[in-house]
């Protein structure tokens, strides 16, 4: 029986790095994975005391979150951005946000079916397109700057009047850009398009202070005023997308949120209990512990920076010296020649070092690595001895 001539699901971009593994086995100390941003940092004791102390387990946990996630979301965001917002109304949980991202185009069209587009940058989160594709959806990369920030001016009118969505993400993945945010919810607003603003980096900002999308939002219509302070957000046609996995060292316990826009939130929440989706009790109550601590964000702050400034000299060994991204924890490297992947090969030889080519995160992209920061200060001594 031949296959069904349906979708082909294409290869998972990481998996076709397995076949290169093998070249850092000369190492002593073998293989240091930085293709991924997977945390090697452990996650604080309190949380990890809420994770198995929280008495959950039996019980099904709230789809949207309860109300004590919600409420430290949304002190968060008052401590750390400066904004306003509603636990009751504009804050929703997610299972990390991957499946959050991944699953948002198939659940817009449901709501606005005349419209077929998903906008987002050209280098950026696979996932973005995938979403797309998955939703039966056309995916239209926006170019980007000199600085890796998304061109809104580079927008097809034509495309626009299809759009069913805009993704921004700052800081961004992989090249570590910062949007101008308020210029994006303008955007979406004046056409009646949702923005969605990825921001799990938001915490490794390091040139300026943290943004959101919310606050954007909010200094638009407020700046004039002079108000400072804490503001209320102005939310209308905007939703943030935040996670626990990067800023808490909290990946395998998969939990973020989304807020913004009450009435897309209250959408998205009524589909998603029709769908299941809900985040495990004791993840909601590690997430609370995580959210109410900013010591150990600030700590995990500058591990990253510290990383970073030591990676760059390490890459810097076997080709261009890269620069320090705007945001993020990812060094956004230029390969000698432009070929992405014999530079990837180099690395694994010489320091025995993974990173991911560029082509994973957009066709535009070929020419360059990602390198995560993710090793410990022991891995590194390791790997800047083997180039020594």
């Amino acid at each position: 029986m031949s296959a069904p001539a349906g979708f082909v699901p294409p290869p998972y971009p990481h998996d076709r790095l397995d076949e290169l593994k093998p070249l850092a086995d000369r190492h002593v100390g073998g293989l240091v994975d930085l293709s991924i941003g997977t945390p090697v940092d452990p996650p604080t004791p309190a949380v990890l005391a809420a994770l198995g102390g929280s008495d959950s387990e039996r019980g099904y946990p709230p789809s949207i979150g309860t109300p004590e996630l919600r409420e430290a979301a949304a002190h968060w965001y008052d401590r750390r951005f400066g904004v306003q917002i509603d636990a009751a109304t504009e804050i929703a949980a997610t299972i990390g946000s991957k499946e959050f991202v991944a699953g948002l185009p198939h659940w817009l069209r449901l709501r606005t079916p005349d419209r077929d587009t998903v906008l987002f940058p050209e280098v950026s989160y696979p996932s973005y397109a995938m979403g797309a594709a998955l939703a039966g959806c056309r995916a239209v990369p926006v170019p980007a700057d000199d600085q890796w920030s998304i061109r809104l001016d580079a927008i097809a009118e034509a495309d626009a009047e299809r759009a069913l969505m805009l993704w921004v993400n700052t800081p961004g993945n992989p090249a570590g850009g910062l949007d101008d945010l308020a210029a994006a919810a303008d955007w979406g607003r004046e056409r009646g398009i949702p923005v969605f603003s990825d921001e799990c980096y938001a915490e490794f900002t390091w040139d300026g202070p943290p943004r959101t999308i919310l606050a954007a939002a909010s200094m638009s219509t407020d700046a004039a005023a002079g108000r400072g302070g804490t503001r209320r957000a102005d939310t209308k046609g905007v939703v943030a997308v935040h996670s626990l996995s990067k800023r808490s060292n909290l990946a395998g316990v998969r939990v973020g949120f989304y807020a913004g826009d009450p009435e897309l939130v209250s959408y998205l929440r009524e589909l998603r209990k029709h769908a299941g989706f809900m985040v495990p009790g004791p993840a909601q109550a590690a997430a609370v512990a995580a959210l109410c601590d900013d010591v150990h964000a600030a700590v995990q702050r500058e591990r990253y920076r510290s990383r970073l400034d030591r990676l760059a000299s390490i890459v810097g060994c076997c080709g261009p010296v890269p620069p320090l991204p705007r945001g993020g924890f990812y060094l956004w490297a230029a390969a000698p020649g432009g070929d992405a992947w014999a530079f990837t090969h180099t690395l694994l030889v010489e320091a025995g070092i993974l990173v991911a080519p560029g082509e994973f995160y957009g066709p535009s992209a070929a020419g360059w690595v990602r390198v995560a920061a993710v090793l410990t200060e022991n891995a590194l001594d390791m790997v800047e001895s083997r180039l020594r």
